[in-house]
């Protein structure tokens, strides 16, 4: 009989190791609940769903987040790859039709003759060759079970969701079209505002209700920090933040003192989701505020932000580089719960949890990706920071081992990719993915 795996969570991370297994000639029961019972940020019936955002950030190779993306694609990603087809424009950023991407990923994996979609709520941690890749918010059942697995309580942070309008209900006559410095095409809406009309506004928006959290104390990602929140830390933290002006300026006319930018959410340009507005703010409120905007006086608001708590275990005491449990070997874990953090970390960690599992089943040692690569560097952070403090982060060039050569400053971004990608380039040509 052959060996199965079971893959518990289709969302980024699950739907990358589930693909990953199946291209190995590996079979895979992959499990969703979200047709059955939907969480609190879930909004459709597809898998890997961009709950929040619809961007996975920076396309520059020159980025971390971007050169991630790269290595991923020369690993065969399949999300990744259809996240280049469901591209929408976003200056240098990659962001998707999230209903064309989830919609297309969803059919490639049910077409998959070696993956077995199971709708089913899993509330314990099964026997056997398994991958949890439930996400930030998996089930209190599961949850209380992987606690018992770790022996310690899963940390936390809150994450938030920015609101999306209708295209139509925008003002055209007050907001246009540019992109920073026009870089590019014009790919962004942009909502100008006077010094008076910020003024008025962030003064609404300091004492503005936001929802009730249960917890004591907020603890909030810095990388998704709340509007509000971001504003209670002083005036002009916003206009140097996601309403920064500079590079904005309408054709003919002088710089605004604020922009509010909204970014393509879909293919068909009927949806923009306003960029940097993450928010807890009460929906009334929200609505209030925005309608406060200029340009968005009519916003007929087709997705309201919310935040929601994101669980995770502490990497550093739970699992190593090949996102293998330290107390089981045949139980991975991947995407956020295993302590990454975005969109493509998360494509990044099932990639290697979905490798690494594959040549568990056939016998054959596991591999460590080169250190030097983002997908490396991020799969040793998680592995090896202080359990003490554990909190995810994106990937940056900080968690990459410093250059050996003399360089300068300028040059550092080229190097850290280059050597990245010659890196990548042995690891694979080894055979070290097959």
């Amino acid at each position: 009989m052959q060996d199965i795996v079971n893959v518990i969570g289709a969302g980024l991370a699950g739907a990358e190791a589930a693909y990953q297994l199946a291209k190995r000639n590996i079979k895979v029961n992959l499990y969703e609940v979200k047709t059955l019972k939907k969480n609190s940020a879930q909004n459709m019936d597809y898998f890997a769903e961009l709950v929040c955002s619809n961007s996975l950030r920076s396309d520059d190779i020159k980025n971390a987040a971007g050169l991630m993306k790269e290595e991923l694609r020369r690993l065969d990603s399949l999300l990744i790859k259809v996240a280049d087809k469901y591209r929408v424009p976003a200056g240098s950023a990659l962001a998707v039709d999230r209903e064309g991407f989830s919609k297309e990923i969803t059919e490639i994996l049910k077409a998959n003759p070696n993956i077995n979609i199971i709708e089913e709520e899993i509330v314990e941690i099964p026997s056997g060759f398994t991958i949890i890749a439930t996400g930030p918010l998996t089930t209190s059942s599961l949850t209380q079970k992987i606690k018992e697995f770790t022996g310690e309580d899963m940390l936390y942070f809150y994450d938030a969701i920015a609101p999306i309008v209708e295209f139509d209900s925008i003002n055209m006559d007050i907001a246009y079209f540019k992109s920073r410095y026009d870089k590019g095409e014009a790919d962004y809406i942009n909502c100008p505002m006077s010094q008076e009309q910020y003024d008025f506004w962030y003064n609404e928006l300091i004492k503005a209700e936001t929802a009730k959290i249960k917890d004591f104390e907020l603890k909030v990602f810095e990388g998704c920090m709340p509007f509000e929140e971001m504003a209670k830390r002083g005036y002009q933290t916003l206009l140097y933040g996601p309403m920064k002006p500079v590079g904005l300026e309408k054709e003919g006319e002088k710089r605004p003192f604020a922009v509010v930018q909204l970014r393509q959410d879909n293919l068909i340009k009927t949806m923009y989701n306003i960029v940097g507005f993450q928010t807890h703010l009460t929906f009334s409120e929200q609505k209030r505020l925005i309608r406060m905007i200029p340009g968005l006086e009519n916003a007929n608001i087709i997705r309201y932000g919310i935040m929601h708590r994101n669980t995770f275990v502490n990497a550093p005491s739970t699992i190593n580089s090949f996102y293998q449990t330290k107390k089981r070997k045949d139980l991975f874990f991947a995407g956020q719960i295993s302590g990454v953090e975005g969109y493509v970390e998360s494509i990044a960690s099932g990639l290697v949890a979905g490798i690494n599992m594959s040549k568990l089943v056939k016998g054959n040692e596991l591999v460590s990706f080169p250190i030097e690569t983002a997908i490396g560097s991020q799969a040793y952070y998680i592995a090896n920071a202080s359990s003490n403090d554990f909190q995810p982060m994106n990937t940056n060039f900080g968690i990459f081992p410093a250059l050996n050569e003399k360089h300068k400053k300028n040059q550092r971004k080229e190097l850290y990719v280059k050597r990245a990608l010659d890196k990548l380039e042995e690891f694979i040509t080894g055979g070290n993915i097959d």
